[in-house]
């Protein structure tokens, strides 16, 4: 991969990675007076990751020929992931400060997506979108041969 798909894939990633963890903090801080830390981290997360996976997929990696449903559920495990690593960090800071604001809670889980969102780049690079030549080999005839011993 050449060093200016690299730069427009990391800029493209990061602008959106902005806009995600954004409206993501936003939509827990307001689901967050009528819902507890988990449920609305789940929320949050969910609809904001379906947005960035395909905003991601149109826009950062738009040269991997990676279908929606691919990239939609690779993003599924990464979601997982998400979920875990950012539900963990806003409960630990509720355990050990019981009355900090929504907004606070708000911060850690921003400040804990961007540790989560690098990971989240390198998987989605390596893995889900994979140009052809990023795509491993397989040796020539490897068809043929599984095709003739059926």
């Amino acid at each position: 991969m050449g060093r200016a798909v690299w730069s427009r894939e990391v800029g493209w990633f990061v602008a959106i990675g902005v806009a995600s963890t954004a409206g993501q903090a936003l939509l827990y801080w307001g689901l967050r007076p009528w819902s507890p830390p988990a449920v609305a981290n789940l929320v949050s997360l969910l609809v904001l990751t379906v947005l960035n996976t395909e905003a991601n997929r149109r826009l950062t990696f738009r040269h991997a020929a990676t279908a929606p449903a691919r990239a939609h559920l690779g993003a599924g495990g990464l979601f997982l992931l998400g979920y875990l690593v950012t539900s963990g960090a806003v409960l630990w800071f509720t355990h050990r400060r019981p009355d900090a604001s929504p907004a606070a809670e708000a911060a850690v889980l921003a400040t804990t997506s961007v540790a989560v969102t690098v990971v989240r780049f390198v998987v989605l690079r390596l893995a889900v979108f994979r140009t052809a030549h990023q795509a491993p080999k397989r040796p020539r005839g490897a068809s043929r041969r599984r095709r003739a011993s059926r």
